[in-house]
This record gives C-alpha cells, structure tokens and sequence, in this order.
C-alpha cells in the first residue's frame, strides 16, 4: 500500500468512526400536564440519550369534519406550543439536542395511516388545517433551535393520495425551519414514499416484525432483522440519505418481536428479558453502520419514579432491566 493511499484509507477510517460516534441516541419524551425541570432531564442525561423528541399533538375529533385542532388550552402542557418551548428549554440547558415531532390523534384512536377523504373539499380541508398545525410548530421548532423537525407520522393514505400537497410543504417547511427534516414512515410504510429526495433523513418508525417466538434470544432478534434490514439499505442506496428511525422499540411483554406496533392493553405476563434482548439486537445491527444516523426509543415519561418498573409490560424501559442496557449501549 503506497503512502497515497495509506492517506486516504486512514482518513476514510476516521470519518466512518466519526460518523458513527455522532449517532442520534434519542428517546421519545412523552407530553404531559406538567412543565418539566432539571430532575425530569437528569435520567435521561444518564442513559447517556443525546437527543429527545418533542411530540406536539393536533386532534381530528370527527372524521367527517377533518379540521385539526391543536395548541388549545384543553390539551396538556407539553402538547401545546407553550409546553414545547419550556420543555426545550430544559433539555437544551442540560446540552440535549432536539427533534419536534407533531402528530395526529383521531378520536377513538382510529391508525392515522388510514386517514383518507372521500370528496376533494374535504381533502383540501384537511391539507388546510395540517399545514397550519405543521408551519406554526415548524416556526416554533426554527425559535428553539431545533436539530431535526418531523414533518408528519405514519399517514399512509394521506401521503400515497396526496402527493403533492406534501411536496409542496416540505418547500414552505424548509423557508421557516433551516434545519434537518425528515418524515415518520410506518415499517410497512417507508418504501413507498416519493418524496424522500427532498429530507434530510429516511424517517421511519421500526416496528418490523422479527421473531415468533415467545422470549427470542438476541441472535434470534437479529437473524429476523436480516431480510428487513436488506431492504432499508436498498432504500438507502436508492436516494443517498441517511437512516433514522424516528421511533423504536419493544414491550416488555411475551412474543415482543412478533408485532411489536402492538399497544393494546390487553393482559399479558410481562417479559423483561424479551425487551432487553430486542433493544440490544436493534443496535447491534444498525449502530454500527455508516449509512444509519440513530434513533428515537419509544417511549419515555418525565416522572421517572413513578413509571415503569418490573411489573410494568408497556414499552417504556424505565425501572427495568432494559433502562441498563439502553444506558451501555447509548454510552459506546
């Protein structure tokens, strides 16, 4: 090997270990009714977490009537604009970097990947008011110095539709937001995206189906990863941008891996080592690649002391096995 190409080989060497030290090891910080200080901050520094996502909330009360409501006084605290500044304010005293993430809620708690008009006046309605609720947090993202802002989450129909109308946003999003933007893509969502030429990041939400099995080993998780993680790639070398799922994680309940989108809360024996085992497959197969920029573990409440723990099968690791090992892994 001749010095020339010693060079460069050792600076491609570093700029991979660079760019795989500056991952985006973030939680998901759930809103609440209460404004958040330095002691709801503190246990997510020690997890060594180095980003959080603000999620901002917009209600869809009746579907026949698809105006958006959001920034009301009736919401909590931290799912109105107000609760998005002081809560940056929080995090970024403590050197967190950030992601504002707003969503969608439709009442009874109907999959906004299925949200879909049946007449154009009601689909220019919608577009409306959603590109009022994206803009005005958009601009409030841009005030706080927001790193990333996300631009929608999981809305199959409404992207597929609409095309459009979403490219056409993210041009108005980027003339008030100077930073990075992705969009949240379900699992079975991301690969049929058109728009992802114009992000900064293939945003998706990592809930792929990986193991059958009622406790799968880590080798287990990771051997369910392989053909879902072919595919990501694929997309990723279709349009050269990096990577980020924008939520992951597992319950800590049996057959975790078989649909880990899975939030009802039925009764079910609670599997911390199924939980753990996941988190640690998840970042062995994607921490490690240049191509991937992190992620957003779902989910994390700021009354630490209160919420989770060993009889707890939610997704959240607080009080848990996992919390340890999510605090080694965002360490490395």
């Amino acid at each position: 090997m001749n010095l020339r190409t010693t060079i460069i080989f050792s600076a491609f060497c570093l700029l991979s270990n660079f760019l795989i030290a500056q991952k985006i090891n973030g939680i998901s910080f759930v809103s609440s009714k209460d404004s958040i200080n330095f002691y709801h901050v503190k246990p997510v520094k020690e997890v060594n977490a180095n980003y959080a996502a603000l999620i901002p909330y917009g209600f869809i009360e009746n579907i026949d009537n698809p105006v958006l409501h959001f920034n009301d006084n009736r919401q909590w605290f931290g799912e109105r604009e107000k609760g998005i500044r002081q809560y940056a304010t929080a995090f970024r005293k403590e050197g967190i970097k950030l992601m504002i993430k707003p969503q969608i809620w439709i009442s009874h708690g109907q999959y906004t990947g299925l949200l879909k008009m049946q007449t154009e006046k009601d689909w220019q309605t919608l577009e409306q008011s959603y590109e009022n609720f994206i803009l005005m947090f958009a601009k409030t993202a841009q005030a706080i110095n927001a790193d990333v802002f996300c631009i929608g989450t999981e809305l199959e129909k409404f992207v597929t539709i609409r095309p459009f109308f979403w490219q056409t946003l993210i041009v108005k999003v980027r003339k008030v937001f100077k930073g990075k933007i992705t969009y949240a893509a379900n699992w079975d969502e991301y690969q049929k995206v058109i728009f992802w030429n114009q992000l900064d990041f293939i945003g998706v939400n990592a809930y792929f189906p990986v193991s059958d099995k009622k406790t799968p080993s880590v080798s287990d998780f990771q051997l369910g990863w392989k053909s879902h993680k072919n595919r990501i790639r694929k997309i990723y070398n279709l349009y050269k941008k990096p990577i980020l799922f924008t939520e992951f994680g597992y319950r800590s309940v049996d057959f975790t891996g078989k649909k880990p989108w899975d939030s009802t809360r039925i009764l079910s024996s609670v599997n911390l080592e199924a939980q753990r085992n996941g988190l640690q497959a998840i970042y062995n197969e994607f921490w490690k690649e240049n191509w991937f920029a992190g992620g957003f573990l779902w989910k994390w409440f700021h009354k630490h002391n209160s919420v989770g723990g060993l009889e707890n099968n939610r997704f959240t690791p607080q009080n848990k096995p996992s919390e340890q090992v999510l605090k080694e892994l965002y360490g490395n």
